[in-house]
Order: C-alpha cells, then structure tokens, then sequence
C-alpha cells in the first residue's frame, strides 16, 4: 500500500467511530493548548522584565529612607522620615571609586495647567545625573544649564504625556504653565518611553531642577535643609553593584553615626537583583507550568495507546482479512500509526487554535503579558505527531504481529 492508500484507510477507520476518536484526542487538544498558552506567558513576562532591565538600568543603585518611628511606636512607610541628603549624594561621588553618576531627587504630585488644559501629574526634583542614570534623552528644547540648579529659576521639563496633555501636536518650548500656583517655563520635552516595566505611564511627569523643587513644590512637607527623598547611583560596571552597594551601605552608616547592631535609616535598592529574582521565579514558573502542560500530552498519548489498543482487539478479524489478501505485517504496522499519528494530529491543530485564542484572551482580559512566538506553535505541533507516533507504535507492532489464521478464527 503506498502512503496515500494509508492515509485513506486511516481516515475512513477513523470517521467510523468518529465520537472515540474525537474524545481520544482531547488529551493532546488539552496538552498542546497548554504549552502554547503557558511558553506565550512566559514569553510575555521575559519581555516586561527585559523592558524592566532596559528602562531602570542593570547598572544602578537606588538609595531611600528606610521609615522612621510614628506618632504611638508605629513605623512608618519607607522614605517619610528624611533621612537623606544632599550632602550624601556628594560624598557617595567622591569616597566610592566605582560609582560614576550620582543624583539626588525629590518627588511629588501636582495639577500642572496651561491656559484651559490641565493634568494631575507626578514632579520629579533631580540634579544633573538624574538623566543619564534615568536614560532620559530630550526630545525637542533644551536640558537644564548649570545656572537652573541654583534655585532662583523655574524651569520645566515636561514628559511626552503631560505635553500632548497641555499643547497637543506643539512643543509648548518657551510657554508657562503653572505646578499648583507656581509658574514654570517650559525649556524642553522628553523622549517618550511609554508604559514601564511595573505597568506605569512613565511619560506622565515633569521634571524641574532639586533646589528649586525644594524651595518651590515642597515648602508643605517640613523637610530639613539640603534633604533628599531618595539618591540614585550608577556604577561604571555591572560588576562593580555588589561592591559599590557595600560601600555606599558602610559609608551611609558612617555618616548617620548607626551604631553597630542598629537598624539603618535607609535602605539600598540593587535593580540588577530585584531582576533577577523576578527571572528566577518567572523562569521557575514557567518550568511547572511546561510541567504541567507535559502531563497533559503525555496522558493524552497513553489515551491514544489505550484506544489503539482497543482497536486492534476489536478488529482482529479485520486485521486477519487484510492479511489474507495479501497486506503483509509492515503494511498493517503502518495502517495503524497513521491512525494514531491523525488523532494527534487532528488533536494538535484544534489544540493550537484553542492556545492561540486562549493566549491571546489571556492578553486582552487580564495583566498577564503575552508574546505568542510562530516557532512555539511549530513546535506544538511537531509535539503532536511524535506523540502519536510514541504512543501509537506499541499498538501497530501488537497488530502487524498477529497470525492471519488466528486472525480469522476471531469472532
């Protein structure tokens, strides 16, 4: 019999109990559609953390206040005592050799208006290397001069949300908005960086200048003099973090006169880490859920051995009839694998569609992040026919070994 011959005679087999054959491939329909709606998570979620990585930096540190005590022994939440200065922003610069951009900040909300458009933003009050540890580039105007650092001047930069918010398809350089009741000169715009890697609109803020952000925006939050909400540091290597984290930990201690044992009154943010934790588990998470998706084929190829199995009994008689004609044992073999190799086949196609739309649902209706990739799908269903073809052979062997008179003694 040639291969076309097969096929159709695994077909029409199938067709005749169409209903065993259609639950006899939900297995693999099940399994198949699990990988690829799992592999396009995962997928989904390596992306965020790379857009996470890239839009952060793996070569910084972020230093804030590590709580202080309330009102009744209560602690409070990190970065509302005011622990930080400006002061330890210069001395990170000068006493750890490895880090190459230093920058202090402040940060709060305001409502931003220009003329009858307005917004509810977030500010940000930064010193020079706030942009290049940041990767914040200018779009369009100018970037801070030394002079604006001062305090006296009131410049604004403006995120690429807040602009189209105010001035639409215009720039706005050279215009004044107001930050609650302080009026700002808009010297440039930024680069639009879109939604961040936590979910965020990082292009909803405007940036000034820290003094002027302290003397300006914060006269309401009782800081003390020269005080900084958080400091942000970028290492000159990667591989230089650790190190520069126990620098920069030793020297703050020093600073702050803790005494050994004490708890620090701040707290130093390893980006590099915190992405690498979230690797681990998405990479962990991933592996249960293959896991999983795994058994599902690997119970839906038993289905097919099970079935198979029960074929071959049922058609002894048949088995011994094609024998007789002159069908030697190759010829049944291969019968029988095609019929196992087209339930999973048939049962991999529906499986990819059902993955595909339900990757694609999962996308559309909840957080998760998906990424569907052509060559998972490839793979999803060359999966499918090795499953037929492993758990199909044992029952096509069984059948091609069968003994025509026997055979044909079956009732």
């Amino acid at each position: 019999m040639n291969p076309t011959d097969i096929l159709r005679t695994a077909f029409f087999a199938l067709r005749g109990n169409w209903m065993r054959s259609a639950l006899t491939s939900l297995g693999v329909i099940i399994g198949i559609a699990a990988v690829i709606v799992m592999v396009s998570i995962g997928q989904g979620t390596q992306a965020e953390i790379d857009k996470l990585v890239s839009g952060l930096g793996s070569q910084r540190l972020d230093i804030g206040g590590a709580g202080g005590m309330g009102p009744g022994g209560a602690r409070l939440a990190q970065g509302s005592r005011w622990s930080l200065s400006e002061g330890d922003a210069d001395a990170i610069r000068a006493e750890v050799p490895s880090v190459q951009y230093v920058s202090g900040s402040l940060r709060g909300g305001t409502q931003v208006v220009f003329a009858e458009n307005n917004a509810s933003t977030q500010w940000q009050g930064v010193q020079p290397d706030w942009f290049t540890i940041n990767d914040w580039q200018i779009a369009s105007g100018d970037a801070f001069q030394a002079a604006d650092y001062g305090g006296s001047a009131k410049p604004v930069i403006l995120g690429d949300t807040v602009r189209r918010t105010l001035f639409g398809d215009d720039d706005g350089i050279g215009q004044t908005i107001r930050l609650g009741r302080v009026p700002f000169t808009v010297v440039g715009t930024l680069k639009s960086k879109g939604q961040g890697g936590f979910g965020q609109d990082q292009d909803d803020l405007v940036v000034v200048p820290l003094e002027t952000a302290r003397r300006r925006l914060s006269t309401s939050q009782g800081m003390p003099p020269g005080a900084v909400q958080q400091i942000s540091v970028g290492v000159d290597d990667a591989r230089n973090l650790e190190a520069a984290q126990s620098e920069i930990e030793g020297l703050l201690r020093q600073r702050h006169r803790i005494q050994p044992g004490d708890d620090d009154d701040f707290a130093v943010r390893n980006i590099s880490q915190i992405v690498a934790t979230r690797t681990q588990t998405t990479n962990l998470m991933s592996k249960l859920l293959g896991a999983v998706a795994g058994i599902c084929l690997v119970i839906g190829g038993i289905g097919i051995m099970n079935i198979m199995l029960v074929s071959v009994t049922e058609r002894i008689r048949e088995i011994g009839l094609r024998m007789a004609v002159g069908a030697g044992p190759r010829d049944v073999r291969r019968q029988f694998l095609a019929e196992a190799m087209l339930i999973s086949l048939i049962g991999g196609v529906i499986g990819i569609a059902i993955g595909v739309a339900g990757a694609l649902l999962v996308g559309k209706f909840s957080e998760l992040p998906v990424q569907l990739n052509l060559k998972v799908i490839g793979l999803a269903a060359a999966f499918a026919i090795a499953t037929g073809l492993f758990f199909g052979y044992y029952p096509a062997r069984k059948a091609s070994l069968l003994d025509p008179i026997e055979a044909l003694r079956s009732q």
